[in-house]
């Protein structure tokens, strides 16, 4: 097997460590391709091609996760990840694991997390590398190691998010909003929406946001009920894909372009949480974006009144 094809079988799980550890999938993809490139001129022989690969990713991404901190400071507004529509990964006897670990909302727990202890939880316990192939990576000794794994372990416990077991479920309720979504159903909505659920948007100051930090059932009801049947009507389309593992859609406008990702967390036959990515510079792995601004013009005059 030659060098490229040894890494190009590897390139799924260099990519999906990489993602875990910073949440955008255009950072992932430009770390797997320095891990490349430092292949590639490596002329020292490797006891094991995938830990070399897999150690080298994870140094890069957590270099890139120091500095992307210091700019997600500074964010205007939520910041989510990129949305992420399927793991390149697959592990089917995990799947069920590698989806929640992927998810919006255990991507924004481990936010919390310095970068070593992120670096090697994902490591650990989304990919179960032992911990002298993990202190080898983080240049940390294994005791070390084990006491990140530790901490983050008990961060990542205490408020880890729950999601509903069953896949098929998740599917169905999720096709039930979907529908009351398009049709403005306010109480369709109502049926399957959380006491206390959350909608939050991410526009990064540079597309307009539908929700500003939305909760409560009424509020979030009313205002999807509100919305979407005008955005049906300026031509906007609904696709329901999965987002991150889960339940989601992706908005499109007239040309096909896209305007922004939805994704649901679903939790006791109600939807918990409700993400939206509107911000273009996370969008473009996506597809051709839209413009956001162009569309919310086109919202706002389709709602106005006759005179």
């Amino acid at each position: 097997m030659t060098r490229t094809e040894e890494f190009e079988q590897l390139r799924p799980l260099l990519f999906s460590i990489a993602y875990r550890i910073l949440g955008s999938v255009s950072e992932a993809e430009d770390s797997v391709q320095e891990t490349w490139l430092r292949f590639e001129s490596s002329r020292t022989p490797h006891t094991s091609t995938k830990a070399f690969l897999s150690a080298t990713v994870t140094r890069i991404s957590i270099d890139v996760l120091r500095s992307a901190r210091f700019r997600r400071e500074r964010y205007v507004g939520q910041w989510l990840p990129e949305p992420l529509l399927s793991d390149p990964y697959e592990d089917p006897a995990r799947s069920a694991e590698l989806a929640d670990s992927v998810s919006m909302a255990a991507l924004l727990l481990l936010e919390r997390l310095s970068p070593l202890e992120r670096a090697v939880f994902v490591l650990r316990e989304v990919f179960g590398f032992g911990y002298p192939e993990i202190a080898s990576a983080v240049g940390r000794s294994e005791p070390a190691c084990r006491q990140l794994a530790a901490r983050a372990r008990r961060h990542m416990d205490a408020g880890r998010p729950r999601f509903e077991a069953d896949r098929q479920e998740r599917e169905k309720l999720a096709a039930r909003f979907f529908e009351a979504l398009r049709e403005g159903d306010v109480a369709g909505l109502r049926e399957l929406l959380a006491a206390d659920v959350q909608m939050v948007g991410d526009g990064g100051g540079k597309a307009p946001q539908l929700a500003h930090g939305t909760s409560g059932l009424e509020n979030v009801a009313r205002l999807l009920g509100a919305i979407f049947p005008w955005m049906v009507e300026i031509g906007v389309e609904l696709e329901p894909r999965e987002v991150n593992g889960h339940p989601g859609a992706i908005f499109r406008d007239r040309d096909n372009k896209v305007l922004n990702t939805l994704s649901l967390d679903i939790h006791e036959g109600r939807i918990q949480t409700i993400r939206s990515v509107i911000n273009p510079d996370k969008l473009g792995h996506v597809g051709p974006v839209a413009d956001a601004w162009e569309v919310n013009r086109e919202l706002n005059q389709a709602r106005r009144p006759p005179h």
